[in-house]
């Protein structure tokens, strides 16, 4: 599908695109769990850094960016295809699993 720019503000409504914002949101996400994991729990042991806190929060709102970018975008190409939501999401989900192996 060609891509569709609506406005300078609007998201390119491609399917490639979709899959890389999911691989980023999820690339974003293992981040965040890499540094729970290292970091440990923030109210364990005298809890974290101020560098900790500061480099978990950032890392924290990536993910929360990128995700909710992401999102955004398998709504609106579901919208423009005409296809369910829900399928679009399904198929991105895969093409991203399948690329990873």
């Amino acid at each position: 599908m060609a891509n569709a720019r609506l406005c300078s503000i609007c998201v390119i409504h491609d399917f490639d695109e979709l899959v890389e914002k999911q691989r980023a949101a999820e690339q974003a996400h293992n981040r965040v769990e890499e540094l729970r994991h290292s970091y440990g729990p923030p109210t364990h042991q005298g809890g974290w850094t101020g560098r900790q806190s500061d480099t978990y929060e950032t890392a924290w709102r990536a993910w929360r960016d990128l995700a909710r970018e992401a999102q955004t975008s398998v709504s609106e190409y579901a919208k423009e295809s005409g296809k369910p939501r829900n399928e679009v999401q399904a198929d991105v989900n895969q093409t991203v699993r399948q690329s990873e192996q």
